[in-house]
């Protein structure tokens, strides 16, 4: 997996938010055992008490979960997997939505927009 960081936000932040990306895109599989936190932290270049933070996390939520001694595996729950997936496009398109509106583009304009995009894209071979 490619771990990439910005400043924008707590690192642990980001970690959560590409470990469900590696979730939802299969990455990580249904029922896979995850590697350990200082793999995880060692691959990702973070401290592992970084990690660890971002993995209860995730265990919080649902998406992992541990056994005592074989580790923390990806939840099998496909539904939440699907609602994490569209949680997270939300957000992208949320994100975008909000870029697009600081540029001067009303919702429809950003609609206009993406229909001219699609047409353009279905007209390549």
């Amino acid at each position: 997996m490619k771990w990439i960081f910005s400043d924008a936000a707590p690192i642990y932040t980001q970690l959560i938010e590409q470990i469900k990306v590696g979730i939802v895109t299969n990455q990580f599989p249904l029922g896979e055992r995850l590697p350990s936190v200082r793999e995880l932290a060692t691959e990702a270049g973070v401290n592992p008490n970084t990690m660890q933070r971002a993995l209860s996390e995730l265990e919080r939520d649902g998406l992992v979960y541990s056994q005592r001694t074989a580790g923390r595996f990806v939840t099998e729950d496909k539904t939440m997997i699907e609602q994490t997936k569209h949680h997270l496009a939300e957000r992208h398109i949320q994100s975008f939505l909000d870029a697009m509106e600081n540029l001067g583009f009303q919702q429809e304009d950003v609609l206009a927009l993406l229909q001219e995009r699609s047409r353009k894209e279905g007209m390549q071979p």
